[in-house]
């Protein structure tokens, strides 16, 4: 690196840091008694802060490290950006297909796709720094806050008192117990974007959303790259036609799948790292220059005084809420990763909102009312929302499933993405929706559609009666609805029918 470049790179990290943790930062003299408390100025946090302040309460947070949580600082903001620049890497590579010849291979700068994902993450904080929420009304504090009593926070050698509280310090990478990986200098999401040299052998541990992401996005910028699962295959929550899609794709850009991985060891060597695992009743020896572990998260609980608050929770599973999001407290709330399984940005956003209603308002809103889809950005991406298949049979609810493949639909064909599909299932014998799993290019923007009809409640019938533009792969869900439609022409109705027109 230059001496440039290390200016540039400094004076990006200053942005960072003057928006989210201030150097010299001034806490403000504490209220009285605050109408709300927050810990964690994470999304959730962000949320309920600002959406009680706008409305008049007094209200104060606080942060211990960096405003914005892990989603601006080593989660959806930084990974996204490194998948944009690897889907064109990618897209590049593939112009030939479409007629347009490289006159030179596509050459990728690893230091300036780093680089330009730090100066939109430098960017983008203005959204979550301290003087916007200083601004919004809300009295920021930075520290390790800890709870004291049932109605009280102790932070920076100041009590703040409180009537309802938020606890939303979200979660950290989980680390599995591999033998060897304390030995080892591994990489997880909360270090892999301080890269600045791309690796040339990296493995992965972890076939989940994280792993997947950025398994494709490094073999996309020239990485070898394993990935290693423990399930028989790749995103087990998904669909498993939908999964297998995503793996084929994986293992046509060059990741070499590691499924029902077992007996890992990690030993650290004179040439790198060395994975042992065993697959398919063999015993093989995986070679890497860097180890990224992304096997789930567990959630931050320790040392925040949860005890003296009366919060109880888990240490795996995080801290307890009724559905309220309302803890064993009954004036604390939690909102985000801290306590959902659904541990996505929207999900802690919207759980954000609730809180604020519940807790300031006596409102009595629950969470399991939300309809709440989410989205792998791999590409092709998955999008969900709702039952799976698998998630039906299991609580043995009967439905009925509608199957359009991207093959069958224009736009996919001439964008040259053809594989995927998008699937509803409904109740037995009804156009009642009750999930949907997309798999195809921008899957996350197709899935809102579905996701509006299921929370309004309108029937496949109802979609069917959209009109999409032409060509658009968004096309699928109304012709999901024509399959519908064609299950209604029972045998009557096609009697009534051939009458009908025997008669005309």
């Amino acid at each position: 690196m230059n001496e440039l470049e290390q200016t540039r790179g400094n004076l990006v990290e200053q942005q960072l840091l003057a928006h989210t943790r201030p150097p010299g930062w001034q806490p403000p003299e504490p209220a009285d008694r605050y109408h709300l408390i927050v810990v964690g100025a994470g999304p959730a946090g962000l949320v309920a802060a600002a959406g009680a302040a706008s409305l008049g309460a007094r209200v104060a947070i606080v942060e211990r490290t960096r405003m914005g949580g892990d989603c601006l600082h080593t989660g959806c903001v930084p990974s996204k950006a490194l998948l944009s620049a690897a889907r064109t890497a990618a897209a590049m590579r593939k112009s030939a297909t479409f007629g347009i010849h490289m006159t030179d291979p596509v050459q990728v700068d690893f230091r300036a796709v780093m680089e330009r994902m730090r100066t939109i993450r430098a960017e983008l904080s203005t959204h979550d720094s301290a003087s916007r929420f200083q601004q919004l009304g809300v009295d920021v504090f930075f520290g390790n806050a800890r709870f004291t009593s049932r109605d009280s926070v102790h932070v920076g050698g100041m009590e703040l008192r409180f009537k309802k509280g938020v606890i939303a310090t979200g979660t950290r990478a989980a680390v599995p117990p591999v033998p060897g990986l304390e030995r080892v200098n591994y990489l997880t999401n909360e270090t892999i974007f301080s890269l600045t040299k791309l690796p040339k052998r990296l493995a992965v541990i972890g076939g989940g959303p994280i792993g997947c992401e950025l398994a494709q996005a490094f073999v996309r910028f020239g990485s070898e790259v394993s990935l290693i699962e423990s399930a028989s295959s790749i995103l087990p929550r998904e669909e498993r036609d939908a999964a297998e899609v995503v793996a084929n794709a994986l293992e046509r850009n060059g990741v070499h799948l590691w499924c029902s991985a077992k007996n890992l060891n990690v030993s650290q060597e004179s040439s790198g790292i060395k994975v042992t695992l065993s697959s398919g009743g063999k015993l093989h020896d995986v070679d890497v220059d860097h180890l990224l572990v992304a096997a789930g998260r567990v959630a931050n609980v320790e040392q925040i005084g949860l005890e003296k608050a009366g919060v109880a929770y888990e240490r795996q599973g995080g801290i307890t809420v009724n559905d309220r999001l309302q803890t064993t407290n009954r004036n604390i709330y939690a909102a985000g990763d801290v306590c959902s399984k659904y541990k996505f940005t929207h999900a802690a956003d919207a759980m954000a909102r609730i809180v604020v209603g519940n807790s300031l308002f006596g409102k009595r809103d629950r969470f399991s009312r939300l309809i709440l889809p989410w989205c792998t950005y791999t590409s092709p991406e998955i999008a969900r929302v709702g039952l799976s298949q698998q998630e039906a049979d299991l609580a043995k609810i009967p439905i009925d499933t509608y199957t359009q493949s991207l093959a069958e639909i224009d736009r996919a064909v001439l964008d040259g993405h053809p594989d995927g599909f998008v699937r509803v299932h409904t109740r037995r014998g009804s156009g009642t929706i009750l999930g949907a799993t997309i798999v195809a290019e921008r899957a996350g923007e197709l899935i809102g559609e579905i996701t509006q009809a299921m929370t309004h409640r309108l029937s496949l019938k109802d979609l069917a009666r959209t009109i999409h533009p032409y060509p658009t792969v968004g096309a699928g869900i109304s012709q999901i609805g024509d399959q519908y439609n064609r299950t209604r022409l029972t045998p009557l109705v096609k009697g009534l029918l051939a009458k009908w027109f025997a008669w005309r």
